[in-house]
């Protein structure tokens, strides 16, 4: 049950992340791929410049506003079509059936991804997000690693202890 917390709070978190890096960087920021782990997540998109560290704060800082105001996270099936035309975004090289789950959250709506993952019910459920490393992992594609919940609460002890032995 714990892992699949800690699964849905990082793939909850995708979705808001890549809600935050379009709003940052624009609208042609794709998902690529990604991986949804119990300690962690990992975003691949395609920007062709690195991030800096200003814009870095920014996309933390929104996905973390967004986990603060609790959103309601929901789905609803509708045909693919419709999905697409309200503005739902889907992957690119996916194929799709003609019914979908559509994921959203907010109300009125942040975020619209087909999605046939594990979510949390309210985007406070995820607790902290922070952002591991951001890199190139090839022409045009960037990756995002991030940690949320129990995963960023490791970090943070981590970082910690480290500051701690360096200042001893």
């Amino acid at each position: 049950r714990e892992r699949r917390l800690d699964i849905a709070r990082n793939h909850t978190a995708t979705h808001l992340l890549q809600f935050a890096l379009r709003r940052v960087l624009g609208e042609h920021v794709q998902q690529r791929g990604s991986l949804v782990a119990p300690d962690r997540l990992r975003f691949d998109f395609s920007h062709l410049t690195a991030m800096t560290g200003e814009e870095l704060r920014e996309v933390e800082r929104i996905v973390n506003e967004k986990i603060r105001q609790n959103l309601t996270v929901y789905d609803e099936e509708m045909p693919y079509r419709q999905a697409i035309e309200a503005g739902a975004i889907a992957l690119f090289d996916e194929k799709y059936g003609e019914v979908v789950r559509v994921i959203k959250i907010g109300e009125p709506v942040v975020s619209a991804e087909l999605c046939g993952g594990t979510h949390v019910s309210l985007t406070g459920e995820i607790g902290l997000f922070h952002i591991v490393a951001e890199t190139s992992i090839g022409a045009g594609l960037r990756r995002i690693e991030a940690v949320t919940g129990r995963g960023a609460e490791a970090f943070v002890e981590q970082l910690s202890s480290r500051l701690a032995e360096i200042a001893g």
